[in-house]
C-alpha cells in the first residue's frame, strides 16, 4: 500500500488543503516532508496558525475567504480538514466535477507500517483511547496515540511505532472507504452534532464508516446501534455492562460487587478499578476487548487498570467540601455524556446530585434528560446560550435556576448541598458561547470549586 501511495504522491496532481486548523497543519507537514506541492486554502479571513505557516511555508501560497467553486474544480484533490462540512456548496461542486476529496485519516492508513486500533463513539472514546494506549506502554511497546485526541494522526507517524491508538470524530470517519484492516470499535451512539447532521441517521451512517476494511470489530453489545452489517468471516467481540457470553467481555455477579469477567472467567473486582463511575466500566470493558484483539497480555492490561485515573475533566473529582463532592465533567458536551454521568452518580430515589448545565446545544432535544433529572437531581443550574431552550424542554423535573456564570453556579450549588450531596459539572452541551473549548470550561470550575475550599477552611480555622 505504501508503494501505491508513493506513485499517488509522485504525480504531478494540485493538492489542495482545506483548513488551516490542527489538522490542516499536520497535513501540510506531511506533504511538506515528502517535497508534495500543495495550497492551502481557509474560509476565515484570520485563521489560526497565520505566522507559523508564514515560518514553516514561506513559499506556500494561503488563499483565504470563502470556499469557491471555480478555484476548487481546478485541483485533482482536495484535503478537507474534518471542521469542513461536506455539504459546503463549492465542495460538493468539486466532488460532482471529479475532485477527489480526502482527510488526513486516509493519507495516515495508507501509510502507517504497525498495526492501528481505531476508536470512535459519542462518548468515552477519549477515555477507552487513552486506557488503551496506557495498557500497550505498560506492555513495552512504544505507542502513537492521537487523532481527534492530542496529537494530530500524522504527527504519529514513526517508523519506530509498534502500534498506533487512534481516537476518531465522525467528522473524520465521514470520507473513510477502507479501514485497512484496523482493529476498530464503535462503543455507542446517541445524538450529537445534530447541528451539522439533519438527523441521527446521517450521524449514525459517519460513525458506522469505520467498520468499512475492518480486521477486527469490537461494538457495545447494550447498544444495538452500534451494530454493524459486516461478513461473519470478522472476528468481533462485543461488552457490556452485563453477564458476557463466552469470547465477551461483561460483568459478573453485579455492578456493586461484581467482577469484570471474559466470558465466565472472572478478571478483576470492579472495586479494584482505579476509575470510578458505572460509565467507566463499560470503558475499561471495552479497552480491555481492544487490548485482547491487539493480542496485549490481559494481566499487564488488569494492572493498569488498577492505576488508571481517568482524564482531566472527564468525571474528574476535584475536591469535597462539607462532605460535599464536586465532580468535573465538561468534556460532557452532549446529552448522551450528561446523562451517562447522571446515572454513574445519582442515586435513585435521593436525589443527591446538584447538576451544573447548559452552553451551546448543537441542536439536541433535551427530552432526554428530563427521567435522570426526575430521578437523581435535587437542583439544576443552567447557564450559557441555550440555556432557556433547556429550562423550557425540562420544565417539572424539579428545581432550576439559572445562572450568569461557572462561579455563581458553583457558589449557589454550595449554598444548597448537604453532606452526601454531589456537585457535578456536566454541560451536555459545547463551550465555545463562554469559553474557548471544554478544557476552558473545566478549569473555571475548578479554580471556582478552589475557591470554595479556601473560603471553607478559612472559616474552619475561625472557629
Amino acid at each position: 500500500m505504501a508503494t501505491l501511495m508513493t506513485e499517488i504522491i509522485a504525480t504531478n496532481r494540485r493538492t489542495a488543503i482545506l483548513g488551516t486548523g490542527a489538522t490542516g497543519m499536520s497535513v501540510a507537514r506531511f506533504l511538506s516532508a515528502r517535497e508534495t506541492p500543495f495550497v492551502l486554502i481557509d474560509s476565515r479571513a484570520e485563521p489560526p496558525h497565520s505566522d507559523q505557516i508564514q515560518r514553516d511555508f514561506p513559499d506556500i501560497e494561503l488563499i483565504l475567504g470563502d470556499f469557491d467553486q471555480e478555484r476548487l474544480v481546478q485541483f485533482d484533490r482536495l484535503i478537507v480538514s474534518p471542521g469542513i462540512s461536506l455539504s459546503e456548496p463549492a465542495l460538493v461542486a468539486a466532488r460532482e466535477q471529479g475532485v477527489e476529496l480526502i482527510g488526513d485519516l486516509e493519507l495516515f492508513l495508507q501509510y502507517a507500517k504497525s498495526p492501528v486500533v481505531a476508536i470512535t463513539g459519542s462518548n468515552g472514546k477519549s477515555t477507552v483511547t487513552t486506557l488503551l494506549g496506557q495498557m500497550a506502554r505498560d506492555t513495552g511497546l512504544k505507542v502513537g496515540v492521537g487523532g481527534n485526541l492530542g496529537t494530530p494522526m500524522l504527527d504519529l507517524l514513526d517508523s519506530n511505532s509498534q502500534l498506533y491508538v487512534l481516537e476518531l470524530s465522525s467528522f473524520q470517519l465521514e470520507l473513510l472507504d477502507n479501514s485497512r484492516g484496523a482493529i476498530v470499535a464503535l462503543l455507542n451512539i446517541s445524538a450529537d452534532h445534530l447541528d451539522r447532521y439533519p438527523q441521527l441517521q446521517q450521524y449514525h451512517a459517519a460513525k458506522h464508516r469505520i467498520f468499512r476494511g475492518a480486521g477486527k470489530v469490537v461494538v457495545n453489545r447494550e447498544d444495538s446501534l452500534t451494530r454493524p452489517l459486516i461478513s461473519t468471516q470478522i472476528p468481533m467481540t462485543t461488552f457490556g455492562l452485563n453477564q458476557p457470553d463466552l469470547g465477551d467481555f461483561g460483568i459478573l455477579e453485579g455492578l456493586s460487587e461484581g467482577y469484570l469477567s471474559y466470558g465466565i472467567e472472572r478478571l478483576m473486582r470492579i472495586e479494584e478499578l482505579a476509575l470510578k463511575g458505572t460509565h467507566n466500566l463499560a470503558n475499561a470493558l471495552a479497552a480491555l476487548a481492544l487490548g485482547y484483539a491487539a493480542d496485549l497480555p490481559m494481566q499487564t492490561m488488569l494492572k493498569t487498570l488498577k492505576t488508571f485515573k481517568g482524564l482531566p475533566h472527564r468525571c474528574e473529582n476535584i475536591a469535597e467540601i462539607d462532605g460535599v463532592l464536586y465532580i468535573d465533567d465538561s468534556k460532557a458536551t452532549n446529552i448522551g455524556a450528561a446523562v451517562a454521568a447522571l446515572h454513574s452518580f445519582g442515586v435513585k430515589g435521593q436525589k443527591n446530585l446538584l447538576l451544573i448545565a447548559g452552553g451551546q446545544s448543537k441542536g439536541q432535544d433535551f427530552d432526554r434528560l428530563k427521567s435522570p433529572l426526575s430521578d437523581f437531581v435535587k437542583l439544576t443550574l443552567l447557564l450559557g446560550e441555550d440555556a432557556q431552550q433547556i429550562q423550557q424542554a425540562v420544565a417539572g423535573c424539579g428545581d432550576l435556576i439559572m445562572v450568569d456564570s461557572i462561579e455563581l453556579a458553583v457558589q449557589a450549588a454550595h449554598q444548597v448541598a448537604v453532606p452526601g450531596d454531589i456537585v457535578l459539572l456536566s454541560p451536555a452541551c459545547a463551550s465555545f458561547d463562554m469559553f474557548t473549548g471544554f478544557e476552558h470550561r473545566g478549569q473555571c470550575f475548578q479554580e471556582a470549586v478552589t475557591a470554595l475550599l479556601g473560603q471553607s477552611q478559612g472559616v474552619a480555622n475561625e472557629l
